[in-house]
């Protein structure tokens, strides 16, 4: 049995070509087999889209982030300017919001961009403890690998194995976490 983080055996399937583990993700999601993750030395148009994961809720988490800067920005301006230290200059308003658009692009650039590293970091389960499962180390250089977990198959391993190397794939390898 494997856990959310992928513990449990694998069958991994290695491809030498970018078009045919497109094309085996296809073939093997067809047969009934489902794929745990395909692994890639650089991004796939269309492999998310064949995998069958969902669009990314990222934009709406970044807009969320730069309005918190915009929002924090334009208050903190406003403390400053209008009430803690109100400067009045030539007769004209102690706060106008025009002279602080740099600060308010900044902030709102800063904390857009903290905030998306930090949910980048929370939502792949990344941090400075967690070691990386690596189902084969060629797939940073030059080759591709499909995961399969045979725990949420119901499909034989024997069977699995077939499918694979009949959709292209170099080598098949058991792997155990």
């Amino acid at each position: 049995m494997s856990d959310v983080n992928g513990n449990g055996k694998f069958l991994v399937g290695i491809y030498d070509d970018d078009d045919v583990v497109l094309s085996a993700v296809k073939e093997v999601k067809g047969a009934g087999v489902r794929i745990q993750e395909v692994y890639s030395p650089f991004p796939i148009h269309g492999l998310d889209v064949a995998l069958g994961h969902p669009r990314s809720r990222l934009g709406i988490a970044a807009f969320l982030f730069g309005l918190s800067g915009t929002l924090t920005a334009l208050a903190l301006t406003y403390y400053t300017e209008g009430f803690d230290w109100p400067m009045i200059v030539g007769g004209k308003d102690s706060y106008s919001p025009v002279i602080y658009v740099p600060i308010i692009f900044e902030l709102t650039v800063l904390f857009c961009a903290l905030g998306m590293v930090g949910t980048f970091l929370i939502s792949n389960g990344m941090g400075p403890t967690v070691k990386p499962l690596m189902y084969d180390l060629r797939t940073t250089d030059n080759k591709f690998a499909m995961a399969i977990d045979l725990s949420k198959n119901n499909i034989g391993e024997g069977d699995i194995e077939q499918i694979l190397r009949k959709s292209g794939a170099a080598e098949v390898n058991i792997k155990q976490f």
